[in-house]
């Protein structure tokens, strides 16, 4: 692997001693990148009112950032391939941590956006890096732990973010959501020398530059059509043309990257088996997840009457299960092989969400969430292992890009499909109704993504290499 050589020391192939301080590295940095996904929600009813935001503006606080994070993801991964790991995450670390500053300092629309869109391009510079030192660094079994332990964050993220979220914007306000990044990323930015090995960037630096800002803009207008479904309607024209213009640029996106000599990726990495089932288990996890999070704190907050802080404290027990079932999955994945974690995570979301259906009959909300999250950690775990454990040289990068940008593409379909089903339940007088409806849905969801994935999952155990050299 070229630009994140496995670290070591000495002689004889021995593994770095090091390798779980610098995962931990990661994982913090990694955790501020998704927890800021979810816990600018909390805090918009307050900032929208010291900033003036209107509706639209209050909407692009969220957006701004997930369209930034997904749509630059692949050429962050590329850049990591290109230029090194470290240093990528050293860029990515400083862009956030400042833009995080800025955005706490911000006295107006335009500032706060423009700070969050920073935000965005920070993450998709440090997310991809991060998940292929964790690949580079660990080996065999390891690997599995460790993209196990990765795989949790995303559900402890998102549900941390709301419970993070009430807690700050209730204590020291709102500005504190993102204030508290700052003395986190300078920390980090301090360890990373000390415990991240600098590894070899590529030979190769070109840059498809034509093919980088294709995937961006289609990924962009993807997330900012599904964005809008939600709100608008399927049918509405703020809809319709990013999501037609989406495809045509994925389409403009490929074969550029069949004519150009230094492609950004190589499409035919999509061909293979593993990759493409790590890319599927990808979106639907995290079109299940955000969507059941989503709607749940909805459902609690509007439904309910739940406050903001109790919301998030409920939400504990699901993150936890998250975490749970990814440290599982993590040991089973080497036994068992990927395909029966997949399939059997799948199960569990959707038994989960058939048991959230009933909540006319009882309102009770937290045994169905944890059911369900508890399947969902298996099947990010099934989703990475999948797909990073067959990249190629140099391709480490690249993959971990690819995979993330499949994450934030199934959050914003999820929760456009959430919106769009759950319309009742979001009303002023909200109807219990909707919910359910929106849960049978990502029941369905999840059993037919069960299905399909006994069949695209392939079967054995991952073929992760033992010995140092990764590829």
């Amino acid at each position: 692997m070229a630009h994140t050589a496995p670290v070591r020391h000495g002689t004889g192939g021995q593994a770095d001693p090091r390798r779980w301080a610098a995962l931990a590295l990661v994982c913090v940095a990694q955790f501020m990148l998704v927890l800021d996904v979810t816990v600018v929600n909390v805090a918009l009813p307050e900032l929208g009112a010291e900033l003036r935001l209107g509706r639209t503006g209050l909407t692009w606080a969220v957006t701004v950032y997930t369209l930034f994070f997904g749509g630059l993801m692949l050429l962050g991964g590329r850049l990591a391939d290109a230029f090194g790991a470290r240093r990528m995450l050293t860029a990515g670390l400083v862009v956030f941590t400042g833009a995080s500053l800025a955005a706490g300092l911000a006295q107006g629309e335009v500032s706060l956006l423009a700070a969050r869109a920073v935000q965005g391009v920070g993450a998709a510079m440090l997310s991809p890096a991060a998940l292929s030192t964790v690949t580079a660094s660990f080996h065999g079994g390891e690997r599995n732990k460790a993209l196990a332990v990765w795989a949790g964050l995303g559900g402890i993220g998102f549900a941390a973010g709301v419970l993070i979220g009430g807690l700050l914007t209730a204590g020291p306000g709102w500005r504190w959501v993102f204030f508290v990044n700052v003395p986190v990323g300078l920390a980090v930015l301090a360890a990373l020398p000390a415990f991240v090995r600098a590894g070899e960037p590529s030979r190769e630096r070109r840059l498809d530059v034509l093919g980088a800002l294709a995937v961006t803009a289609a990924t962009a207008s993807f997330i900012y059509g599904m964005t809008h479904a939600g709100d608008e309607g399927w049918g509405a024209g703020e809809t319709v043309l990013p999501l037609v213009g989406a495809l045509a640029l994925y389409a403009v996106f490929g074969w550029v990257e069949r004519t150009v000599r230094f492609p950004l990726m190589h499409v035919g990495m999509l061909t293979r088996r593993p990759v493409a089932a790590g890319a599927f288990l990808m979106l639907v996890a995290s079109g299940l997840l955000i969507s059941l999070f989503f709607l749940g704190s909805l459902y609690l907050q509007h439904a309910r009457g739940a406050g903001a802080l109790r919301t998030g404290l409920l939400f504990l027990p699901a993150a936890l299960a998250t975490g749970a079932g990814a440290h599982v999955a993590g040991r089973l994945v080497g036994t068992a092989g990927t395909r029966p974690v997949a399939v059997g995570g799948l199960v569990l979301v959707a038994a989960g969400a058939a048991l959230l259906t009933g909540l006319p009959a009882d309102g009770v909300l937290l045994p169905g969430l944890v059911v369900a999250a508890a399947g969902v950690g298996p099947v990010f775990v099934a989703a990475t292992t999948s797909a990073l454990g067959h990249a190629g040289h140099g391709e480490a990068g690249l993959a971990a890009g690819m995979i993330n940008t499949c994450h934030e593409l199934g959050a914003a379909s999820g929760v456009a499909v959430a919106s769009t089903v759950a319309a009742a339940g979001l009303a002023e007088a909200p109807s219990v109704g909707g919910f359910t409806d929106a849960f049978a849905v990502f029941a369905a969801v999840a059993a037919v993504a069960a299905v399909l994935a006994a069949g695209l999952v392939p079967a054995g155990k991952p073929e992760l290499p033992g010995g140092p050299h990764v590829h």
